[in-house]
């Protein structure tokens, strides 16, 4: 685990919960749409970290679903690895409850995977794999 990159938080409404963090004075970062798992978000600079808003695009949304059961708020931990498929496989052999059992794509392009709550003390832990830069030509 390289650091923590961003806490995610559930909202119904991106434009309500981004002008609340905007007026708390949270430097806002951008916003886009991940339409493979159904949610816009919105990100907010917190020193190296950053806060992801997500909001759902869909009823059948995961954080739709997450909405209905529960309410706004802290919905994910997401930390940097260096190699997302070797750190999988690694969970997989220590028997670590996975979600994504291979890399999805998530926000930003970057590859993501998520561990269930039940193999982290109730906490749903996004796995985001480190950028690494593309070779250099002479």
């Amino acid at each position: 685990m390289n650091k923590i990159d961003h806490l995610g938080i559930a909202v119904p409404d991106l434009e309500v919960a981004s002008e609340e963090y905007r007026r708390l004075g949270f430097e806002f970062l951008g916003s886009e749409t991940v339409a493979s798992q159904k949610v816009d978000v919105g990100f907010f600079k917190v020193g190296d970290a950053r806060i992801e808003l997500l909001a759902p695009t869909a009823d059948d949304s995961p954080i739709a679903g997450f909405l209905a059961k529960r309410a706004p708020g802290m919905h994910h931990l997401c930390v940097e690895v260096e190699d997302l498929d070797a750190t999988l496989a690694a969970y997989k052999r220590e028997g670590v409850r996975l979600i994504d059992s291979e890399p999805v794509i998530g926000a930003g392009g970057h590859r993501v995977a998520f561990i269930h709550p039940k193999s982290t003390s109730g906490v749903l832990l996004e796995l985001k794999e480190v950028a690494t830069k593309a070779p250099q030509s002479p």
